[in-house]
Order: structure tokens, then C-alpha cells, then sequence
């Protein structure tokens, strides 16, 4: 599929989900469209975690699609606080980031998914998962896999710069986002060099290189992400 096609299908997508939006206009959502070019993109995340006897189900919402995630008010959001009042186990805040992608196609419910407000900032689920209590929610452990539930094509375009973790089995995580979590002045100009500043576990690397072709990382339902201790998010290929 060329590129004028992805983006024909990617705006015909973005429309559908923006259609759904309209109806929270009686919120005061706003109706902001997914943007064309995502790379370095601020967004936000909402990790809503319930427990059930011995399983943590995990909705994540995403401000992709409504807002670039306002710092005002995301300054003003407390976990705690929205845990307690959604009758919830855990709320994790998790953000800000910026997309490492170029541009993103959803479908199903990760691109329909119902539209939520906390606090001050509106929110689209995006994606779903479920783990066993002993092994924590998504974003405990690093360098451990979360499966996410999720239907996304993530698209790298040819000439631009990928940022990866290669595992000691060789398996290839491609980074999505990068964070603003524990360094508040990380920028994209920082990443080619970010190796030097993760504690990397035994047999992992870090690499940094520029696509010869375009690359699409693709999520049939199932995505298998992980996080670096900076809390930068990466999804592995599957071909």
C-alpha cells in the first residue's frame, strides 16, 4: 500500500473516530483532528487500573484526537484523587510524551474507543489489557513486556530516524513515544544519544538508525510493549 493510500485510509479512519466525539460536544470536549505528520506530537495517558480477585483489568486512554495534553491542567490532575472518585484500584499519570512515529492507523475500538474526562483533560480509550496481580500493571517492570490489547498500524517513513532496544533473544522494540516523566527536559534531539543514559539489563542494547524504506509496526489486536526506566515506550516487531 503506497503512502497516498495509508493517509487516504488514515484520514477516513480519523474521521470515523472524530464523528464518535461529536456527541460529547454537550462536555465540552474539544473536536481536534488526529494531525497528519505525528512525529513529536505531545500527548498524555491515563492508566485506569481494577482489580478483580486476582487480576488487574487496564483501560488506557489517550489524549490523541482531542487535546495536545494542556500542561495546566494535566499539573493539576492527582491519582489518588481520580482513583478514589472512579472507585478504581490505581490511576496512574502517564505523561507527557511525544510520539516517535510518523503518522497512525487505528481500527475497531482502539480508533472508536468512549471518550472520558478527568479532571480538566478529555481522554479517548484507546486500548485494553489484563494482568495477574503478582505481576503488576502496565509500566511496573522495565524491560519486561505488557500485552496490550490494540488494533494500530504505527508508520515510519523512509529518511527519518528509529530509536530501539534489541533484547538478548534479538528481538527488536521499536520506540513509539519517548517521556517526560522522570527527565521533564528530554526532547527528541536527546534520543540518538539516550543509550548512554539507560541502565541497560545484561544482553540489551540500544541503537539508533535511519529507515531506508518506510517501515509499518503493526498491531493485529495484540501490541507487546515495553518501557525503559525513563518510562520511553516501545513496541516490538513482528516481522
Amino acid at each position: 500500500m503506497n503512502m497516498t493510500k495509508i493517509a487516504a485510509r488514515h484520514l477516513l479512519v480519523m474521521a470515523f473516530a472524530a464523528a464518535l466525539v461529536a456527541p460529547a460536544a454537550a462536555q465540552d470536549a474539544p473536536k481536534l483532528s488526529v494531525p497528519a505528520a505525528l512525529r513529536n506530537v505531545r500527548y498524555c495517558e491515563i492508566i485506569a487500573v481494577r482489580r478483580e480477585r486476582l487480576t488487574l483489568n487496564v483501560e488506557v486512554y489517550n489524549t490523541l484526537g482531542l487535546n495536545f495534553c494542556p500542561a495546566e491542567a494535566w499539573g493539576k490532575l492527582d491519582a489518588k484523587a481520580l482513583a478514589k472518585e472512579r472507585k478504581l484500584t490505581a490511576v496512574k499519570l502517564n505523561g507527557p510524551r511525544y510520539w516517535t512515529i510518523d503518522m497512525i492507523e487505528a481500527q475497531g475500538a482502539t480508533a472508536s474507543g468512549k471518550i472520558e474526562h478527568f479532571g480538566g483533560v478529555p481522554m479517548v480509550l484507546r486500548a485494553t489489557l489484563s494482568t495477574k496481580l503478582w505481576q503488576g500493571s502496565v509500566g511496573d517492570k522495565f524491560y519486561t513486556p505488557n500485552v496490550v490489547k490494540r488494533t494500530t498500524v504505527f508508520h515510519y517513513r523512509a529518511g527519518r530516524p528509529v530509536y530501539e532496544l534489541v533484547s538478548p533473544k534479538g528481538e527488536v522494540y521499536m520506540m513509539q513515544s519517548y517521556a517526560q516523566i522522570v527527565d521533564a527536559t528530554l526532547t527528541m534531539d536527546d534520543l540518538p544519544k539516550l543509550g548512554e543514559r539507560l541502565k541497560l539489563p545484561k544482553g540489551w542494547t540500544f541503537r539508533t538508525r535511519v529507515l531506508t524504506d518506510d517501515y509499518a509496526l503493526t498491531a493485529d489486536g495484540t501490541a507487546y510493549v515495553i518501557n525503559d526506566e525513563m518510562y520511553n515506550s516501545y513496541q516490538r516487531q513482528t516481522k
